[in-house]
């Protein structure tokens, strides 16, 4: 019986792994502290940028990370991989929404509402707030948990699909 995956290789399983360590890892901790530490990440050390773009870089990196590699194994013809990164982007999604759900308590979280004890910029009641957009963050917010259950659902029916097809199989 042949498998139905293709073999994968080296430089495929160091992307994944790469992938995982990073960003599984940044969507957890969106605070002041982790910020501080890989503040790189959001080009806070690199280039001097507006403010708006500095805020907006965590959520750019979070989302097209995955789906940069979403697209790296689509255009290797790795189907699974392809619907991991993309199911990926839809974990990184569903974290934004909810961070997003709670712009409207202020433009600072207290120390006690974050999980690592220290005060922190709310972004997106920043990114909210200059747009004029504030008070339609749980409308936004409900739209972008929406869009990451649908690429989480659609990932795992895309996988099923492709683990149980017969285009490898020889009759």
């Amino acid at each position: 019986m042949e498998a139905i995956l293709t073999p994968v290789s080296t430089g495929d399983w160091s992307v994944l792994l790469c992938f995982l360590v990073v960003i599984i890892p940044f969507n957890h901790f969106q605070s002041a502290y982790f910020r501080e530490v890989f503040g790189f990440f959001r080009g806070d050390y690199i280039l001097p940028c507006p403010q708006f773009i500095m805020v907006m870089m965590g959520t750019l990196f979070q989302w097209l990370f995955p789906l940069g590699i979403a697209y790296y194994y689509k255009k290797r013809d790795n189907q699974i991989a392809f619907y991991m990164g993309l199911f990926i982007l839809g974990i990184s999604m569903d974290y934004t929404a909810w961070y997003m759900s709670t712009a409207h308590e202020g433009a600072f979280l207290p120390a006690h509402k974050s999980f690592l004890g220290v005060d922190a910029l709310h972004d997106f009641h920043y990114i909210f707030s200059i747009l004029g957009v504030l008070e339609y963050e749980s409308l936004i917010s409900g739209i972008t948990r929406v869009i990451g259950y649908l690429l989480m659902v659609g990932s795992v029916i895309g996988m099923f699909f492709e683990a149980f097809s017969n285009k490898g199989n020889k009759v």
